[in-house]
């Protein structure tokens, strides 16, 4: 039997340094809310479909990340939020995406998955799905923050000044970070992947999507091979990053191929795709990965990734490079 993982990340992008405090705060308060789901303090059954779930609840709530509360805005000055969710046994899978107005676009997916009758809802069809399973719907712009505000007017800008904001949307030149520009969170993106003592994985990935995109603009989050995919028979993986350069490259399935084709490990095929990605198309981004044994992998090619998991009760997590904190876990 496999020992349960619980593996997050809080988006990968160019990650100001005022902002990484906030980034393992809200990391560790996730590993904390989902924990017990995975491995219940009264020895019952965990399972790993509630684990991811809540874990990106948590992170939807907190304004560190461009999920939920705290999503980038589009030209209109709006929210329009995506996700997938997806277990490995049977692939099934919730994929939703245009969503407005709903604190959490994780649990509309997951809904939209236990229903089975369809994978992917969009737009209105995926509001009447959460508002029918039960889910608030909040007053206008009550998602919007005063950050994701200031993003929006910095990013136009840099495009009133001609200025190419393709890339600097999820990821500043070193130019433009010499210039003192501030850092868009975009591409911090959440997600989560789990396995529990079955054997059983999930996946599950939340966003905002990009600052400055198209009303009606759909990214890699809620697309399965690219933001998401999980299959117990070869292991389950979630992405971040520059969501246009994802979709092209397909960065999941690639992930999860190299695995079962080159027989390398989750970590060194997480690494060679990122890098191979950025190196074909030009974008940076990130992915967590957990195989079918419960070994982890964990790869960017952006500047920084938050992420974090627990193991043998201490949180391990990080935001740069092979830098890898510590620190006793306390549920």
């Amino acid at each position: 039997m496999p020992r349960p993982m619980l593996l997050i990340h809080g988006g990968a992008g160019d990650i100001p340094d005022s902002r990484i405090a906030g980034k393992f705060q809200g990391i560790k308060q996730a590993l904390r809310c989902a924990w017990s789901h995975l491995n219940p303090e009264n020895g019952g059954h965990g399972s790993a479909l509630d684990a991811v779930e809540t874990a990106v609840r948590s992170m939807e709530l907190d304004e560190n990340f461009n999920a939920g509360y705290g999503s980038c805005l589009n030209t209109s000055g709006q929210v329009e939020m995506e996700a997938s969710l997806m277990e490995g046994k049977d692939l099934r899978a919730g994929c939703i995406t245009l969503l407005r107005d709903v604190m959490h676009p994780i649990t509309v997916a997951r809904r939209l998955l236990e229903k089975q009758k369809h994978t992917f809802l969009g737009g209105d069809a995926a509001q009447e799905l959460a508002l029918a399973a039960g889910m608030e719907k909040l007053p206008p712009n009550a998602l919007v923050t005063e950050g994701a505000r200031l993003t929006l007017q910095e990013f136009q800008q840099q495009v009133a000044a001609g200025k190419d904001p393709f890339f600097a949307r999820t990821e500043l030149t070193a130019a433009a970070a010499a210039e003192g520009e501030k850092s868009d969170p975009n591409g911090e993106t959440v997600g989560a992947v789990a396995i529990d003592a079955d054997g059983q994985i999930v996946a599950g990935t939340s966003t905002g999507g990009i600052t400055g995109k198209w009303p009606g603009r759909i990214g890699d989050t809620p697309i399965l091979g690219s933001g998401t995919y999980a299959d117990n028979s070869r292991g389950g993986v979630s992405t971040t990053g520059h969501g246009e350069t994802i979709m092209r490259y397909n960065l999941a399935q690639r992930i999860l191929a190299a695995m079962d084709c080159k027989g390398i490990s989750a970590q060194v095929a997480v690494e060679q795709e990122c890098r191979e990605m950025t190196r074909r198309i030009g974008g940076t981004g990130g992915a967590i990965v957990v195989a079918p044994s419960g070994e982890i992998g964990i790869g960017f090619s952006s500047r920084r990734m938050a992420w974090g998991y627990v193991r043998d009760n201490t949180i391990f997590y990080g935001i740069e490079g092979q830098v890898v904190l510590q620190e006793p876990f306390t549920p």
